[in-house]
Order: C-alpha cells, then structure tokens, then sequence
C-alpha cells in the first residue's frame, strides 16, 4: 500500500462482470479529472492462447484435467505482484495486453490470442487501476493483496455467474455451451483455491443475487436483468459507512447484517458512484498532499 502511488484492485472471476464496474470507475475519474493508469489480469496469463491449448493437452495426458486461467501455474504471479509494488513504490511499472479478438487486434497491431510487447505505463498517472482474476490473491509464493490500497471483490452467485459467462462466451467468442460447461467443470478446483478466497480480503464485495429462478444456467435464454436482481454490498469495515444516507439516496434499499446494504440492481450504478467516489478521492487527495508537500521542500532546499 502506498499513500503516494495508490492502487485499486477490481477482483472477479470470469463472468463476474468487472469490466463493467471498471467503466464505472472510468466516469468518476472522467468527472473527478483523475488520470488513471491501467493494468488488465488477461495481461499476465503466463501462455498465449496457441500455448495455452498446448499446455492444457499435455497436462490432460498426464492426467489432470483442471488446469486453467485460475490457478497460480497459468499466470505470472510474481511478475504481477511486482507490478504493485513497483508502482507503489515509485509510480511506474510495466505492462502489456493480451488481445482478445479482432477489435482489439486493430487497436493493438497484433493478431487475436497474442500479447503486446512488454511497456511502461503511462507517466504521471495519480493512481493504478487493475481488473482481473487474481488482484487480491494470497498463496504460499505471492501476496498481491496487500499492495492495493482499495479492493473491489464483483461476485454474482455462482449460477448467476455461469449464466454470463456462458451467454457471453458464445455471443462474443463463437464457443458452444458444451465447451463453456467444460471450461467451468476444468475450473472449478482452482476457482476454490485461488478466486473464492480472495472476497476475505476486499474491502467491499457487490454481489448480485437475481430474484428470479436460475436453476438450471446451461439451459438460461437470457440473463436475468438488473430490475430481476438484487445486489448485496458488503463491506469489511463498515466503521464510517453512512448507511442512513445511503438509504436516503437509494429507494427501498435495506440493511442485511451490520456490515451489508442491498439494493435493488438497477441502482447499482448509482450505489457504486455514492460509496466509491469518496474512496477515490481521498486516495487522490492524500496522494496529492504528499507530493506537493515534497515539491515544497525541494524548492525551500534549493533556496538555501
């Protein structure tokens, strides 16, 4: 952590729906004139998606059939956790991307399932921002938590999470459902291991619970809507939380437990700007403090 060179974590499994609170994130630094620096979890897979099939085949002939994104083997733990403390320490870090699909192609020049050449971040950024699988995973090796300075665990229940998962999988990447359902039964040991234990070190988790019956996700037509939802949002030190003005400002919202608010999910936009935007902006201000008090210094050390 570091009050200079702040850092927030989105966490989330695939599906979860990160990449839509990181544009959340992206208006209030929009509005509040905050220039982020960006990092994506996709960028630190340890294998192209060439590569990645070809590991996967050899770990099922040697008889394991779970090998996936989710476990520490598939990424660069280490690497990503040195990206934290690297910026955490002096502002600057290096990153790539991993392209994803044509679109992406054409803004990157390099083909789908590859990565970009390794860069330095964008300079004089007033925080780091991550959305990814593994930004506040614990193991033996590495400890990303504990760089961040502001951690967002986005966790739908699981079928809820399988349902968008699967509806984007085949919407966006041409899979069957068949292959999707694969892919979550080969995650599904790494998904305890490594995702799941992540949401006791966030500092606030959404997760969205759907009012409406999601039994059987493989079979789902359709995801269920933010006005068929419910969003719990838990926060683990609810010390300084003004709940009564969340209510005021969110209709029919209630408290769950001591520590938890839930909303209806169309007003989860609203709730993330209300109870984020003051997060933000005192790791910005902080931030600032501390570097305009250092320029003070070094011009009164240059005046004598």
């Amino acid at each position: 952590m570091s009050a200079r060179y702040p850092i927030i974590s989105v966490t989330g499994s695939s599906g979860a729906g990160t990449t839509s609170v990181k544009r959340t994130f992206e208006q209030i630094f929009r509005r509040e004139g905050i220039n982020a620096a960006y990092i994506e979890g996709d960028a630190f897979h340890r294998y192209d998606r060439d590569e990645m099939r070809q590991v996967m085949a050899d770990e099922e002939a040697k008889g394991n059939h779970h090998f996936s994104h989710f476990g520490a083997s598939a990424n660069l733990l280490e690497e990503l956790e040195n990206v934290f403390a690297t910026y955490s320490a002096r502002g600057t870090a290096k990153t790539r991307h991993y392209v994803h699909d044509e679109a992406e192609a054409a803004l990157y020049g390099s083909p789908p399932g590859v990565f970009t050449e390794w860069k330095p971040l964008q300079a004089h950024s007033d925080l780091l921002f991550y959305e990814g699988l593994h930004g506040a995973v614990v193991t033996e090796k590495v400890n990303i938590a504990r760089h961040a300075d502001l951690k967002i665990g986005v966790v739908p229940v699981i079928n809820l999470e399988w349902i968008q998962k699967i509806h984007r999988d085949r919407a966006d990447r041409g899979y069957t459902t068949e292959a999707v359902m694969d892919t979550i039964l080969r995650r599904m040991p790494d998904y305890t291991r490594y995702i799941c234990p992540q949401f006791t070190e966030t500092d606030i988790n959404f997760q969205r619970v759907p009012t409406v019956d999601t039994s059987n996700p493989f079979v789902a037509r359709w995801i269920p809507t933010a006005d068929e939802s419910m969003v719990i949002i838990r926060f683990a030190k609810p010390t300084g939380i003004d709940f009564p003005y969340l209510h005021s400002m969110i209709r029919d919202s209630f408290m769950s437990r001591a520590n938890s608010i839930v909303i209806p999910g169309n007003k989860l936009d609203l709730a993330m700007q209300l109870i984020l935007t003051p997060f933000i902006l005192q790791l910005v201000e902080r931030r600032r403090r501390l570097t305009h008090g250092r320029k003070f210094d070094e011009r009164a050390s240059e005046s004598f």
